[in-house]
């Protein structure tokens, strides 16, 4: 029995009595129905038990009685703690919230293998308006569906995704939306099935609310319309797959995060309603395969339903950010590419049109309406609005400002304690600009941003005699200069087992789709959550026309057609981008209905070096009906080495690649294979990320395309286990703390290092130890023992937890509290009086448990017990 992943404290969240397959025993002071006081600290867990769910050949008697078992002896023990969602179809076991002083009671429960924290889950959006005009066009869209072939299967091959049923599970739907249903909700509706599991004010941040559902999933936060348009729309924008059933399971209220046990919980009810695509555009980096929602993902895939998810916006936190569910091993994870276009706001000067985006953290610009324009310094100025200016000096103008100097807020506010009425941000060098103008107090004036092209021209034209802007509901659209690369925003792999990761890439920057009415109607929004839904799409139009085609091998089919975006941090390489930051490539589905062969597996995952060279067999199934002879080859990608939270890029030193044979022949309805050697380079550095491409090209094109099928790879140089787990990181981590409450500005906790040493006497709330780490990279296995201080006389084990999260910023922690009592000899001891100290010991990722050079260790300092 182990404790998986790092504890998720919250205080006083109250959980709710919902089940999705049973209803927790109901009651005052019934087990699994405790209450907790607002300020009392809580942690929230998935309890997997040992039956195997029944996706896996368990059965429901089997299952009721460890549920029964555990609710009993939970009861015999006193432990308070509350039921939220029961689980037995893709995972077996239970999500609870329990008092911190109960928490390392669940590991020593009857039936328990595993327990998990349910950590947050985040929507993989980027910063956008929450406004927009009536389109009289979707460029956006239609580009970014040309882009990936999708518009050309819609046109020559007429499929539209008609049949296929795809569940979005996200914010909800806004059904009454003329693109998705016009307030049709319902069988035979575009959006035909739903289930809100959270009602509009749930936040799983908030640890004071608990779930309240209602029977409408509706949207009211609009990132799931935003998904959903991309993937179906039809009217004044057009989808990937028009004419799709789509599904709307709300686990998000209107704002803020969700858990993985409402995750859960909707994967199995889309499954229960027939979907046989899910998109989940939602994701927590830095996770394990084995992460209950990405189990529950792969047992989707395993019972016929293609799972496509985001793979995170964690692109600044370096390697090994993928999150979960995406880092299933048999889930498409997407990575995210720049459109080829964007379409942006814009006011008018003297009748000519700026294109403008909005500063997050500002209010929404209006669509109407004309101010005087000023500017407070020149295309030259290096500190432009960064000192106070005289109070009234802008009263009911529209300034320009150029950047640099001070921070975007600071120049906001200075311009609005002036008196103006709206601010113009422009770039000083080149590229887009995305400010934000966060800060107290709030900026309550519109704030746009220019690049510096039109800031200058902006600028330019004042001196020309430009006097005033107008605002207006107009797009002006613009070529993207990076388009096909990937966005910088976009998570890398691969996962701490060193499975490639993300899988395949979509455009997910500067697209134009659905958003609630109310909030608008259209708008252009950023993120690998606009990228999943386009390869969801992209999947619906694969099997309408292939629906023999199995939802383990969608992957592969849509990996082999991919093509590899540039590598745009040094385009004069002519590389393509790393293999652990686009997977395949650029989803491309008319390469797929002209390709009629299949090689599998779509990727390869070489792990880290051993002594001798990675031997891989490659498997080519032809489906049509002619003979195909492909000539092998490889292509390299950049590789990465050094920090893996800030890395350096190398673009030398690839891998050497061999076949045998080098050119093969695969007849109509047969299959052959092919035997592929991979060597890592001895120049390229230890611990180094490398990567490539294996290329199928045909001695004889098909009809249409050039018929090249491809096959990603990546590997670790090195022995992996020299990673270490813990670092100091600037703040002399792990500490012995004790909790102190709640940030109430980010609603995490608050720890207090006891380098000295501390005593405990109660063991609950502010008196409870705490070990506090920062985790470098993710662990196998953590454990936490309790010695006597003097004489390291062992007193029991407080917890040994597999698959930890690493910590996913230099500002973050990990943590862990102990009650006092420990596992010894497989009885529950109280530790009585005296000094003791902590060990803690990290098995590091794919260690072995009985090599000692693949632990790191820590030893507390001195924790005095002293019960009354």
């Amino acid at each position: 029995m182990r404790w998986l992943g790092s504890v998720a404290m919250v205080a006083g969240m109250t959980g709710c009595g919902t089940g999705t397959m049973e209803v927790p025993l109901e009651g005052p002071g019934a087990p699994g129905q405790a209450t907790f006081s607002p300020d009392e600290p809580t942690e929230l867990y998935l309890v997997e038990f040992e039956v195997p769910s029944l996706s896996r050949g368990g059965s429901e008697e089997l299952l009721d009685i460890e549920r029964v078992d555990f609710r009993e002896q939970a009861a015999a023990r006193n432990l308070r703690y509350r039921e939220r969602f029961t689980f037995g179809d893709l995972w077996n076991g239970l999500s609870i919230q329990i008092g911190a002083d109960d928490a390392t009671e669940i590991a020593r429960m009857p039936h328990v293998k595993a327990v998990f924290p349910v950590v947050p889950f985040e929507l993989d959006e980027g910063d956008t308006p929450p406004e927009s005009p009536e389109p009289t066009s979707d460029p956006e869209l239609a580009g970014a569906t040309t882009m990936s072939g999708a518009t050309v299967v819609r046109d020559s091959l007429g499929l539209t995704g008609h049949g296929v049923f795809v569940a979005v599970i996200d914010t909800g739907i806004d059904y009454h939306h003329p693109d998705l249903g016009n307030g049709c909700f319902g069988p035979g509706c575009r959006v035909a099935f739903g289930r809100d599991f959270v009602g509009n004010v749930y936040d799983s941040a908030n640890t004071t609310m608990q779930p309240t559902p209602d029977a409408d999933p509706d949207d009211c936060g609009g990132h799931g319309t935003h998904v959903a348009g991309i993937i179906g729309a039809s009217g004044g924008v057009t989808g990937v797959a028009p004419e799709v059933t789509l599904g709307a399971y709300k686990v998000f209220g209107c704002s803020g995060s969700t858990s993985a046990d409402i995750m859960i919980a909707a994967m199995q009810q889309a499954r229960a309603d027939g979907a046989r695509v899910v998109n989940m555009s939602i994701g927590s980096p830095f996770a394990w395969p084995e992460y209950p929602s990405a189990v529950a993902a792969d047992q989707l895939v395993e019972q016929g339903v293609v799972v496509v998810t985001s793979g995170g916006n964690s692109g600044d936190g370096g390697l090994f950010a993928t999150g979960a569910p995406g880092t299933g091993k048999r889930v498409i994870a997407s990575a995210a590419l720049n459109n080829k276009q964007q379409s942006l706001f814009s006011f008018s000067a003297d009748a000519t049109p700026y294109g403008y985006s909005r500063a997050t953290a500002a209010p929404v610009s209006p669509l109407s309406g004309s101010l005087p324009l000023v500017r407070t310094g020149t295309i030259t100025s290096d500190a432009d609005a960064c000192t106070a200016l005289p109070a009234g000096s802008l009263a009911g103008k529209a300034v320009l400002i150029r950047r640099g100097g001070c921070t975007f807020y600071v120049k906001a506010q200075i311009a609005q304690n002036a008196g103006a009425a709206a601010v113009i941000l422009y770039n000083n060098t080149s590229g887009a600009l995305s400010p934000t103008v966060a800060g107290t107090p709030a900026i309550t004036i519109p704030v746009v941003a220019l690049t510096q092209t039109t800031g200058e021209a902006l600028d330019a034209a004042m001196t020309a005699g430009t006097s005033s802007i107008t605002w207006t509901n107009q797009f002006v659209t613009t070529p993207v200069t990076t388009a096909g690369q990937v966005v910088s925003f976009s998570s890398y792999g691969v996962t701490a087992e060193l499975d490639l990761k993300p899988d395949l890439a979509a455009p997910g920057e500067f697209i134009f789709s659905t958003y609630p009415l109310e909030l608008g109607g259209y708008l252009s929004q950023g993120g690998t959550s606009m990228a999943s839904p386009h390869i969801a799409g992209t999947v619906a139009l694969l099997l309408e026309g292939r629906p023999a085609l199995p939802a383990w091998q969608v992957r592969d089919v849509l990996q082999n057609s991919a093509v590899p975006a540039p590598f745009g941090e040094n385009l004069a390489s002519g590389l393509p981008d790393h293999t652990f930051r686009q997977g395949a490539g650029m989803v491309r589905i008319d390469r797929v209905f002209e390709n009629d062969v299949v090689v599998s597996p779509g990727k390869i995952s070489l792990g880290e070096d051993k002594p001798a060279p990675h031997a891989v067999t490659l498997t080519l199934q032809n489906m049509g009906e002619e003979p195909r002879t492909y000539v092998l080859s490889h292509v390299a990608a950049p590789s990465a080495s050094g920090n893996h939270f800030t890395p350096t890029k190398i673009v030398t030193d690839a891998a050497a690649v061999q076949f045998s044979p080098a050119t093969v022949t695969v007849q109509p309805g047969g299959s052959t294979t092919v035997d592929v050697t991979i060597t890592s380079n001895a120049a390229l550095p230890e611990g180094a990320l490398y990567g490539g491409y294996v290329v199928l090209t045909p001695e004889t094109a098909p009809a249409q395309g050039d018929g090249v099928l491809r096959v990603p790879y990546a590997g670790y140089k090195g022995d992996y286990q020299l990673l270490p787990t813990i670092t100091p990181n600037g703040k002399s981590y792990p500490w012995l703390a004790r909790y102190g409450g709640v940030d109430l500005a980010t609603g995490k906790p608050i720890f207090n290092n006891q380098p000295n040493g501390a005593t405990f006497s109660t063991f609950s709330g502010s008196d409870l130890p705490y070990v506090v780490a920062f985790i470098n990279h993710s662990p196998r296995k953590l454990i936490l023992d309790v010695f006597q201080a003097t004489t390291m006389k062992p007193w029991g084990r407080v917890r040994e937890v597999d698959y930890v999260f690493q910590t996913a910023t230099a500002a973050d922690f990990t943590y862990y509290s102990w009650n006092g009592y420990t596992t010894l000899n497989k009885k529950t001891v109280k530790v009585p009086n005296g000094q003791y100290v902590i060990k803690m010991q990290l098995l590091r990722a794919l260690g072995d448990e009985n090599n000692p050079a693949h632990w790191d260790t820590w030893t507390s300092p001195v924790l005095t017990v002293n019960r009354p």
